[in-house]
């Protein structure tokens, strides 16, 4: 069993402390953990769309998973802060692994009964 890899980014006018680092992880990893032992790598990047300006949702919150054997799959959640960005961005992200994951599921089918004759 291989661990679940877990990376922050953050640019430069967003407060990339290790608490908000922490936090937001903690926040991702707690929505998503159903679907951990599925994904390899999750990647957060957290933005400031405006900078210093203030504006509403402002703060862009992208979550990109990887499923193991699947392609990547991102979202990305839009609010005043960064915490609910991140809230909005793991809710969106369970949601579209709920469908990927379960789609697959569904239709993945045990082989069939050997014919008796």
């Amino acid at each position: 069993m291989s661990t679940l890899q877990f990376q922050f980014n953050t640019d430069s006018s967003v407060m990339g402390t290790r608490d908000v680092a922490q936090r937001i992880e903690a926040q991702v990893r707690t929505r998503l953990a159903r679907f951990a032992e599925r994904l390899t790598r999750i990647e957060v990047h957290v933005t400031d769309v405006n900078g210093r300006k203030h504006g509403a949702d402002d703060k862009h919150c992208t979550i990109e998973v990887r499923p193991r054997g699947s392609r990547p799959i991102g979202v990305t959640g839009k609010a005043a802060d960064v915490d609910a960005a991140a809230r909005i961005a793991a809710s969106t992200m369970a949601e579209r692994l709920e469908r990927v994951l379960g789609r697959a599921a569904r239709h993945r089918r045990d082989p069939s009964p050997a014919k008796q004759i």
